[in-house]
Formats: structure tokens, sequence, C-alpha cells
């Protein structure tokens, strides 16, 4: 039987049919007039999704590349920083900053935890000659959130950058840079924002500007400054992703069209539905607090291999879930529910979750998780963003 394919990974996510027509569009220069009115519309557009006041630089290249750039931009060989390593991609930082000659303080939280204000704080007093902290808004390989506003609450009292990853976080929930005060932010394309692999996009405060105005420049390809100058005139350093330009138009006005509030209120919603309905079906939580609004990790019973779930979903259902990354990968099964997805994709990927697991030899409980789902659904859509509903517990 043909099913209609579900692409519920925590990125690549799925594409709208009104993005996918730009990107089919005939291809225009990338040093012309035309290409440089939707880099300018871009911008405009950028700036509120990233709540700041401060161009966003289109880079052509992944998150990791934004990573990169960010340490290569902003901090000189043999400077120290701190790296709040709660997963895959927190250790990600640590692995370019030793490619850059940093010295890289870690500051270690069990997978599935999200770090706390007062431990950052700890390790910024213990260590004055640490020159920023690098951590992910939210930490893709676990499904955790961590509470980057309060530690940008105690960067902002020192003369200590905080470069925040937000690929699973920008459009997916609120990450207002400048309100918050993070000093970069930096996402991909392949998220929130239900464009195809393979640009990224990276903002700074004015006193990370400054800094960067003071480090020589290390990357022939990276070059923020350089960058900012070309986005003043519509343009990119290097040759653009002119069709991933277009479509990020096209994506942005589908945003601000619904609103961001809106969005926000839809992820934290399929949120819910997710979580409910994973916990109605038996199974643990990864993250069981300060969770991302755009995945969620599930935990399976014991003896049922991950990837025998995940492969048999996509097979019998055309449900593309994810694994769990290094020692998870045995044992947690992550559902993308971010971008371009809805309530009916969650329910049907939640269908898939429970038949595959039963399929690998596992048991899965309440035969109303689907309603018990759907039900979270609602009430987190008429209630207030962020707070859970009552019986998402019981």
């Amino acid at each position: 039987m043909l099913n209609k394919t579900r692409l519920l990974t925590p990125g690549p996510t799925p594409l709208p049919e009104r993005v996918r027509l730009v990107l089919a569009q005939d291809m225009i220069h990338h040093r012309k007039d035309a290409f440089k009115s939707a880099m300018f519309a871009a911008q405009e557009r950028l700036k509120i999704l990233f709540g700041t006041t401060e161009p966003v630089l289109p880079l052509t290249c992944s998150g990791t590349g934004a990573m990169t750039a960010a340490l290569h931009g902003l901090l000189a060989p043999h400077e120290k920083i701190l790296v709040v390593e709660g997963g895959k991609f927190g250790q990600r930082w640590s692995q370019i900053a030793a490619v850059r000659g940093l010295v890289v303080s870690t500051l270690v939280v069990p997978w599935g935890t999200a770090v706390t204000a007062q431990a950052v704080a700890a390790a910024l007093d213990a260590d004055p000659e640490i020159k920023a902290v690098c951590m992910q808004v939210s930490e893709t390989s676990t499904g955790v959130l961590h509470p980057v506003q309060a530690v940008a609450a105690v960067t902002r009292q020192r003369d200590v950058l905080l470069i925040a990853d937000g690929i699973s976080a920008v459009g997916i929930s609120p990450c207002p840079m400048d309100d918050w005060g993070i000093d970069c932010l930096l996402t991909g394309s392949q998220k929130g924002l239900m464009l195809p692999p393979g640009l990224a996009l990276l903002a700074l405060s004015p006193r990370a500007w400054r800094k960067a105005e003071q480090i020589a420049p290390s990357c022939f390809y990276f070059n923020l400054c350089k960058e900012r100058a070309n986005v003043e005139k519509g343009q990119t350093l290097f040759t653009s992703p002119v069709s991933l330009i277009l479509g990020l138009v096209e994506s942005l006005d589908m945003l601000l069209e619904q609103g961001l509030e809106s969005i926000y209120r839809k992820q934290w919603a399929l949120t819910m539905m997710a979580r409910t309905g994973a916990l109605a079906l038996g199974l643990g939580m990864l993250a069981p607090q300060s969770y991302t609004w755009g995945l969620t990790s599930v935990v399976l019973p014991a003896g049922v291999p991950a990837p025998e779930v995940v492969s048999h979903a996509a097979k019998a259902y055309g449900v593309y879930l994810a694994g769990g990354q290094d020692q998870l990968k045995p044992s947690v099964v992550r559902i993308g529910h971010m971008g371009w997805v809805d309530w009916s994709d969650i329910l049907a990927g939640l269908a898939a979750l429970k038949a595959s697991i039963e399929h690998a030899g596992g048991y899965c409980g309440s035969r109303d998780y689907l309603e018990c789902a759907f039900a979270a659904y609602q009430a987190a859509l008429q209630g207030k963003v962020g707070e859970v509903p009552a019986f998402i517990h019981s």
C-alpha cells in the first residue's frame, strides 16, 4: 500500500507548497537588482524573526558552518570559553573550539537535563578569564530547552559574550536576541524556516560586533565583517544560495502572516500533543522537564531496539522518525514537530510509533492515546503558551 510520506524528523522538515513553487522558479543572478531586492526583503523579515535591530547574515553552509563562523569571528586563539555540554551539539562547540585553538572549559550536564543559570554564573565567577559562553537554545540531540534568557542575564553583567545555537529554536520557540541579551544567535534553514538544508543565518549584538572588529580573520570563507558590509548592499560575500534566499523570503512571509505568537502557540500545542500521546502509551521522556518545542525524545521500553522501530515506521507507514544519537541510539526515538507540520501529522506519527514498537516486540499501553493527545493539543491552543495542561502528567 502506498502511504503518504510524513517527515517527522528534527530536520530537514517538510516544505510548504508556497516555498516549493518559489524554489522552482527560474534562476536569477546573485549580483543583479532582482536578487538585491530579495536580500533587502529578507533582512527586514529576519530582523523581526530574530528580534534584533542588527543585520542577520546569510551564510551558504549548514548550521555547523555558522557555529564555526561564530567562533572564528568572535574569538582569538588561546582565549577561553565556557561550553555547556548537554548533548551531541553542545559537544560540537568544544570540537569547533579545539580547531580554532581556544581554551575550553566545559560545564557538563546529563543528557536530557537543562543547565541552570546559577551553574553558569558559578563557572564564570570561578574563572574570570572566560570570554564567552557557548550553548544551545534547543539541544536537538536530546530535546532539552536550555534557559538561555536566564543565562543571558548572567553574561550581560560581565564582559562575557553569549553565543547561542538556535538551530532547532528560531521560528519554533521565542528567543528574541535583543530583549534577552544574546550576543550571537544562529540557525539553519532546514528546521523552523521550512527550507531545504544549505543556508545558515547568524546575527550579532552591538558588543559582539565590537569584538568581531578586533579579531584578525582566520578563515578566507567566513569573514563576518565583510559579510556585514555585503549584506548592507543586498549581497553576500561569495556566491549566494539564490534559490534558498528567494525561498527564505516566502517562508518568512508565511511565518509573519500568521504572526510569531501564533506560530509559537502552535508549536507549543504540538509539543503537548506529542508528549501526552507518548506518555499515554507508557513511554518515558528523555527530557521530563525543560523540553524543547520542536521535537520530543521518547525512551522506548526495555529490549525494544530504536533503529528497528524507526525503520519499520518508515517502511510500513511512510512516517520518518529519528533515532537517538551516540549512547542514546539503541533506546531513544525523536519525533520532530517543527515547521510545516500539523496535528494530523503528529497523530499519524504516534500511531506509527505504537505499531512499530509492537512490531519490535514491545508493549504500549492506553488505547485512547490519540484522544488524549488531541485533547492536549486543543487545551494548549486555548491556554497560556508554556502552561502545561493539568492532565499531561496523569
